[in-house]
């Protein structure tokens, strides 16, 4: 019982969230009612063939928003464009963008625009991942603009926290939010050649010494030296396909995969959320679901263009 009144609490102060300037929840409650179950639905039925495209759909929306703003830009086909940059040439779930397009397009044609296709999409990806539900504002349109050359604005594996906290600062997302958003690593893999680096001559012929000795040979068994560096692991040990706070457990216990997921703990001004959101005695319990979708909201509104601004798709893949 305590558990269902918790979830229930968490669902209603994630259905308070604020929203943004010219995005608002119901957007299209009369021009397109069932625009958001229509990506619901195609979010599930490709999820259940595959549920690797929950954790791919969350980030190609943080990918995305870190770029031009949350407007689609990643999607655009096309040399030089986001989709070719380094960061983004792992990203999965394009096809789920375009499927649910298409069914939009049939039902409501020219109405909803591809960034909401993938806002909504990257929330119902943490709930099919047992994550908390939350309302999306909609009312975005998408960019014309998607230039591989912008994307250096993402977080890099090895970046500084001190350059994280700079990186999210630009767009209104403060420390908190960093660390929140961050934990969206509770779902998803990354490859060996990301990360591999830390346990082998990273400092005196020894790995990283912020990786827990005892999981060093559970890792190096994973990612051997000469190995196969596309191999990929779960970026939360033990609970890669649940969307829940056990990432920051990890992190706590010296088990973070990427180098700059670890530094959330290592470094004071981030661990003291991290804390918080363990529950840590002596300072005040910070929920991570709920904390979470707020940052999410902040996030999906950034840089957005509304009314006469950006275009609405026929396809998520080009501009028209």
């Amino acid at each position: 019982m305590k558990g269902f009144l918790a979830m229930i609490l968490m669902f209603a102060m994630a259905a308070a969230l604020v929203q943004g300037q010219g995005t608002r929840v119901g957007f299209y409650k009369r021009t397109c009612p069932r625009a958001e179950s229509i990506v619901r639905s195609t979010v599930q039925s490709h999820f259940r063939s595959n549920p690797a495209i929950a954790p791919g759909l969350l980030r190609m929306h943080f990918h995305d928003c870190f770029v031009q703003g949350c407007d689609a830009s990643i999607l655009i086909d096309g040399a030089d464009t986001e989709k070719t940059a380094p960061p983004n040439l792992l990203l999965r779930g394009y096809d789920v963008i375009d499927d649910a397009k298409t069914q939009l397009e049939t039902a409501c044609p020219g109405v909803v625009s591809c960034a909401d296709i993938l806002a909504l999409a990257a929330r119902d990806s943490v709930v099919l991942t047992r994550g908390i539900n939350w309302q999306v504002p909609t009312g975005r349109r998408d960019g014309r603009v998607s230039l591989a050359s912008d994307t250096s604005n993402l977080p890099g594996f090895r970046e500084s926290i001190d350059s994280q906290k700079q990186k999210f600062s630009n767009f209104g997302l403060n420390t908190q939010d960093l660390v929140a958003l961050v934990g969206g690593h509770t779902i998803g893999t990354s490859a060996c050649q990301f990360f591999s680096y830390r346990l082998y001559n990273f400092t005196n012929g020894g790995p990283d010494p912020t990786i827990n000795p005892a999981f060093v040979p559970q890792l190096q068994a994973l990612c051997p030296q000469k190995g196969d560096g596309s191999r990929r692991i779960d970026l939360d040990t033990g609970s890669g396909n649940r969307f829940d706070a056990s990432f920051f457990t990890n992190l706590r216990n010296g088990r973070g995969i990427l180098e700059s997921d670890q530094k959330l703990w290592t470094d004071a001004s981030t661990r003291a959320f991290v804390q918080r959101f363990l529950g840590a005695r002596g300072l005040p319990p910070l929920n991570f679901n709920v904390e979470f979708a707020r940052s999410m909201v902040k996030m999906s509104n950034i840089g957005v263009k509304t009314g006469t601004n950006g275009e609405i798709r026929r396809i998520c893949s080009a501009v028209n």
